[in-house]
């Protein structure tokens, strides 16, 4: 899809302070440290009495899906040990890239979750903020954040998703993910969050329903499968044995209709029990966390890039940790993970959930959401990456070079491996049955 170059702006008056604020670095250049100071006062953060005194350094940060992001240093009037010199600061929008504009929505409840964030006790760890405000009409936003100093002190090298295979054991990093989740999301249930988190973060079962919808009709999804068989058949390197066998690519011929004519019910199904309805992240994969060891050895994490946070069913949330994870670790731990979830979320406040239907949640959610969005990655991974057709494997050194490619397989093949290792065909059964 082709996007129009977006129309420049510098400032915009923010819904929540009603400061002008920035729109892109060069502003927030222009704005200086009195603005920061107005601002950080504004959020909290700073105290009246003290303020910013410069700006250091402003620089620019690479990386990311979505507006431009860059590193600030600042110096205070009074330093304190709770004010963080070294910040990190995100914009929704991107000026220069009407792909990467396009995504400045993203922001509107990031901005809400950051003053959730600063509330005392908040049950898990995510980068101090400083300041947060959105300006709805148009999509514009300002974030800024303590900076996580990856490779320093106690804190580990950042972990780079879908690159699971170059740690010793990727094992420990999602139990502490899902940990966090799970903490959160009981906090949630608990009413342990801001009193009026429903009216900043409002669910909306219809919406839920309605969002992800599978975009073809029967037989183009039959079609993509025969693409997909093609693909598996050319590339046979680069999948897991089960999920090129022609007898699993027959039974997914065989069920992908059945699962575009009651999406409707699954979607239902998935919105309707309240009790699988909290606040959670809903992209936790490895590169959106950061890791250290606590002073018994245990492996712990904080989360951060909070752009879409709602509430939202936690098998999604699930899902969106564990689709960057190795499909060796959801063959072993799955079930452990689900275990871990379930225990953790009861401990801080949420519903005792049953973690076979937890798991029947997961599984219909990602094979509606895979025939949505996955079935063209055949396609993708070759268009974005042509070398693709000649790497040895999966974890070819080739695939470093394009993460978008990298990305799709990865995520590809932990869909297909679990439609094939948990029959989803018998799930969807298991649903009609009931309905």
């Amino acid at each position: 899809m082709m996007h129009s170059a977006p129309a420049l702006m510098d400032f915009v008056h923010g819904d929540d302070t009603g400061l002008l604020i920035p729109a892109h670095g060069a502003a927030l250049q222009l704005q200086g440290a009195p603005f920061l100071t107005e601002a950080f006062q504004a959020f909290g953060s700073l105290s009246p009495d003290n303020r910013v005194k410069r700006i250091a350094r402003l620089a620019p940060c690479p990386g990311g899906s979505t507006g431009q992001k860059l590193f600030l240093t600042v110096e205070y009037e009074r330093p304190e040990p709770h004010l963080h010199t070294e910040l990190f600061v995100k914009f929704s929008r991107d000026f220069d890239d009407a792909m990467r504009d396009h995504g400045r929505y993203e922001m509107e409840s990031e901005a809400r979750f950051a003053a959730v964030s600063r509330l005392p006790g908040f049950p898990i760890d995510v980068p101090t903020a400083y300041f947060a405000d959105y300006r709805q009409a148009c999509g514009t936003g300002v974030l800024i954040t303590q900076r996580i100093p990856f490779g320093e002190g106690p804190i580990e090298p950042h972990r780079r998703k879908f690159l699971d295979y170059q740690l010793d054991d990727p094992l420990p990093y999602y139990r502490a993910i899902v940990k966090a989740l799970a903490r959160l999301a009981g906090a949630h249930k608990a009413g342990e969050l801001s009193p009026d988190i429903a009216a900043r973060f409002p669910f909306d079962p219809q919406a839920a329903a309605a969002a992800d919808k599978i975009r073809y009709d029967e037989r183009q999804l039959r079609d993509l499968v025969a693409k997909y068989a093609d693909f598996a058949a050319a590339h046979p390197q680069l999948l897991p044995d089960n999920i090129r066998a022609p007898e699993f690519i027959a039974r997914l011929d065989g069920e992908v209709g059945p699962f575009l004519k009651h999406e409707a019910t699954i979607q239902r199904a998935l919105q309707a029990n309240g009790d699988f309805i909290a606040l959670c992240h809903w992209n936790a994969n490895i590169d959106n966390a950061w890791f250290w060891r606590d002073e018994a050895g245990n492996l712990q994490c904080g989360l951060m890039d909070w752009g879409r946070v709602r509430q939202l069913n936690v098998a999604f949330a699930l899902w969106g940790c564990l689709s960057g994870a190795p499909v060796s670790l959801w063959n072993s731990a799955f079930d452990e993970l689900l275990a871990l979830f379930v225990a953790e979320f009861e401990a801080h406040g949420g519903p005792r959930l049953d973690p076979e239907e937890l798991k029947l949640h997961m599984q219909l959610y990602v094979a509606t959401m895979g025939l949505a969005w996955l079935m063209e990655a055949p396609a993708r991974i070759l268009y974005r990456l042509p070398e693709a057709a000649t790497a040895t494997s999966a974890q070819d050194p080739v695939f470093l070079k394009n993460d978008s490619a990298r990305g799709q397989l990865n995520v590809m093949t932990a869909f297909l491996n679990l439609w094939e290792t948990h029959d989803f065909g018998a799930s969807l059964e298991r649903l009609l049955q009931r309905a």
